[in-house]
């Protein structure tokens, strides 16, 4: 058991790490708002250092327009762009990669200073360097999504390469805030129950496939393709797998009909599994920990409908109500996400040796 001094140590280092979770969400969601109005092909290259600042006058900015008009999206989609156009959907790269840049920067200077302060432990020197490597890791895929954009008559990202970097986003942001966790909680704060705990990373599990196919579904644009609750343009079982097993992750109709039904097993399964969660003597963490992820998959079950409905007023450049629910619902789902994540640390498989 940790002593209270070394507890104490640690809650700078624990407060670093969560700092870190916050801007990781606000990166993913940015991240989807670069989706939503179009802007993650508006910047053509990779400048890790000379991309940090945007165009600062007229002849700076007139390059970078003249780079994105070889792209296929300006040729394809976008021939009527002015520069005003450009400079909005620029804006919005920009401003993706920056905060990423932000967050290395959050990441690396606190983390010089908790070294000269002689802060971490052995035990954190590992899961430092895993967590600086992801980092590193989700920047690198976030470059190869954004090429696939850039070939041939592309005029967005390749879908699955956004899953590959979202779901890249969610293991940083699950892995940090498990770091975190570890340095914030104590033994006591925990509960016994094996078969709790297994059930519980069951449905984490699920809920990441079920993420997969929302990154599916945002890459397809296909909330659109059936824009009604809660039947699928008018039957229950449209027409599934016209492309054969890759209709799992191309065709538009499947994808929506696996997300949306998949919402409605993992709220099922999550109920029974808070009814169990509540017939175990809680611990004060655990007693707030475990009516979370019911509550919030109704309240993403809600806006995933909201979405879907208000998908029929989506328009190229305008953000409306279409625009909200599903940055809400991608909210939600990281709330939801991180709160199975807390559930399944403060359940164990059993009681520590008191020796």
């Amino acid at each position: 058991m940790r002593s209270t001094s070394k507890y104490r140590s640690a809650r700078p280092v624990a407060i670093w790490l969560l700092i870190g979770v916050a801007m990781v969400i606000v990166q993913v969601l940015l991240g989807g708002i670069t989706r939503l109005t179009g802007s993650g092909l508006s910047i053509t290259e990779w400048n890790v250092v000379t991309g940090t600042l945007p165009p600062l006058n007229h002849a700076q900015w007139m390059t970078e327009f003249h780079k994105y008009q070889q792209s296929p999206q300006f040729r394809l989609l976008n021939p009527d762009f002015t520069l005003g156009d450009f400079k909005f959907i620029f804006f919005w790269e920009w401003f993706h990669r920056f905060w990423g840049r932000l967050i290395g920067v959050v990441f690396a200077i606190p983390f010089v200073v908790f070294l000269v302060q002689r802060r971490f432990r052995q035990d954190m020197i590992k899961p430092l360097l895993v967590l600086f490597f992801l980092g590193a890791l989700q920047g690198a895929v976030g470059w190869i999504m954004v090429a696939s954009g850039l070939e041939g008559d592309a005029i967005y990202v390749k879908p699955t390469r956004l899953a590959l970097h979202f779901i890249f986003a969610l293991g940083l942001l699950c892995y940090t805030f498990w770091f975190a966790l570890q340095l914030l909680t104590r033994e006591n704060d925990k509960v016994t129950a094996p078969r709790l705990r297994l059930a519980c990373w069951w449905l984490i599990a699920l809920l990441g496939v079920q993420l997969i196919f929302g990154a599916l579904m945002a890459g397809h644009r296909a909330a659109p393709a059936a824009p009604t609750w809660p039947d699928i343009n008018g039957t229950f079982v449209p027409r599934l797998f016209p492309q054969g097993i890759r209709s799992i992750i191309e065709d538009r109709v499947t994808i929506h009909f696996i997300h949306r039904n998949l919402a409605y097993v993992l709220t099922v399964l999550l109920a029974m599994w808070t009814f169990r969660a509540f017939r175990y003597r809680a611990t004060a963490a655990f007693g707030i920990s475990r009516w979370m992820p019911a509550v919030l998959v109704l309240l993403q079950v809600i806006l995933g409908i909201a979405t879907v409905l208000t998908s029929t007023g989506i328009r190229a450049t305008k953000w409306n109500t279409f625009e909200w629910m599903a940055q809400l619902h991608q909210l939600c789902a990281l709330f939801l996400l991180l709160a199975l994540i807390a559930n399944v640390f403060l359940l164990r498989n059993k009681r520590p040796s008191v020796f």
